[in-house]
């Protein structure tokens, strides 16, 4: 697609054995962000922001969500080398705090990554642990280095004390899953849904655009999202589900009238102002974790 030029293609990028620490690191930052911005790119993309139009947001467009990609591509290089060096949980999370700063002071006070900040930057912690122990990045490896090494830390990172975000009054009253929950459990989403998912239309010969698409809508499918819970309660959630399920069920890009399907979702999203920003940063996670896998 003309609109969907990311500054490199995931697909292939991988991470060299033979880079230097120093180098490494900033590689897989490179990758991260550019992940993000793969996110960014896709399209047709119920609700979200994309290069096209502002979907269900009034507040943020494509330049707000640029700028803070490129307010983050240092925190992914601090946090992969963080993991490297068997940094304790609470280094991980300073980490993150300090990034959020930066993206909220990069997008006059609009959250556009949140969630990417904790799930990618998990990602790219366990990518550095991985290489300190000798551990090909693989999907499985990479998920069980995170549990392994930080899984009690983050179980405690669900529920802290007097946490009052958006997400867990969220949580509470619908009892959905964010970027919290699904770090405790290492990203299960992740790795059972969206790159399954995205793996399968590879397989299939349908090429990487194809295989977000399928990826992003398994994972709306699958996710019950704070984002979509606060903007719409359970039947807003519900219509993002369903209408997502609807898409999977007919086989997904596989099917002659996807795209044409995918736009009237689009249409459903905006005009009741539901966004699945969970399942957009899980899908860049997804990317993430399928870019630095060994060949």
């Amino acid at each position: 697609m003309a609109h969907e030029q990311a500054f490199f293609n995931p697909v292939t990028r991988t991470l060299p054995d033979g880079l230097g620490l120093r180098a490494f690191c900033t590689e897989t930052a490179r990758i991260a962000v550019g992940c993000l911005h793969a996110e960014l790119v896709l399209y047709p993309k119920p609700g979200l922001v994309s290069l096209v139009d502002n979907g269900s947001h009034a507040d943020m467009n494509a330049a707000t969500f640029m700028r803070s990609m490129f307010s983050l591509r240092h925190y992914f290089a601090r946090i992969c080398r963080a993991g490297f060096d068997d940094a304790p949980f609470a280094v991980l999370r300073q980490l993150g705090i300090d990034a959020e700063v930066r993206m909220l002071g990069a997008t006059a006070g609009i959250n556009t990554h949140r969630g990417a900040i904790f799930s990618l930057g998990m990602l790219c912690a366990a990518i550095g642990r991985a290489r300190a122990q000798a551990i090909a990045p693989e999907g499985d490896s990479l998920r069980a280095v995170m549990l392994v090494r930080w899984g009690e830390d983050l179980t405690a990172h669900t529920r802290p004390a007097n946490a009052r975000s958006h997400g867990l009054q969220v949580a509470d009253r619908h009892a959905a899953s964010g970027a919290r929950e699904e770090g405790a459990l290492g990203l299960p989403s992740v790795f059972g849904v969206g790159l399954p998912a995205l793996r399968r239309t590879l397989a299939a010969g349908r090429g990487m655009h194809h295989a977000r698409i399928d990826a992003l809508f398994a994972l709306m499918a699958h996710v019950s999202d704070t984002n979509v819970c606060y903007r719409g309660g359970a039947q807003g959630a519900a219509t993002v589900r369903r209408q997502a399920a609807g898409f999977v069920d007919m086989g997904g890009t596989a099917h002659p009238g996807w795209r044409a399907y995918a736009l009237e979702c689009h249409r459903i999203l905006v005009a009741q102002k539901l966004s699945p920003g969970g399942a957009a940063d899980l899908l860049a996670a997804t990317c993430l974790v399928h870019a630095v896998a060994h060949p």
